[in-house]
């Protein structure tokens, strides 16, 4: 992760952002796969608009993507959903607050 997360008021992990920065973000699934490896990745935005994605990739435990722009004062929820060599599908969310700095 390229920073700290706090816990949101929802209990979601949340990160602040500058809309004018490009960062990537990573969930690290190691602890929850086991022996079991990711084989696919996607990611989404809610709501959608503003906030987007790039540059998405995966490992066998980890899962990436890029995010850019937003609106200053919006929370969006970015949540990866992978499928695993196993047939197990899961997914995981954190907030994004936009925030000018």
């Amino acid at each position: 992760m390229t920073s700290a997360f706090l816990t949101g008021k929802d209990g979601l992990p949340q990160i602040s952002k500058d809309p004018n920065a490009s960062l990537d973000y990573q969930v690290d699934w190691s602890e929850w796969l086991g022996a079991d490896v990711i084989t696919a990745s996607t990611w989404t935005i809610a709501p959608a608009g503003g906030l987007t994605t790039a540059t998405p990739s995966f490992t066998n435990v980890t899962a990436k993507v890029w995010l850019s722009g937003g609106v200053a004062g919006q929370v969006v929820r970015v949540t990866n959903r992978i499928t695993t060599s196993g047939g197990r599908i899961d997914e995981r969310s954190f907030n994004v607050r936009l925030v000018d700095r």
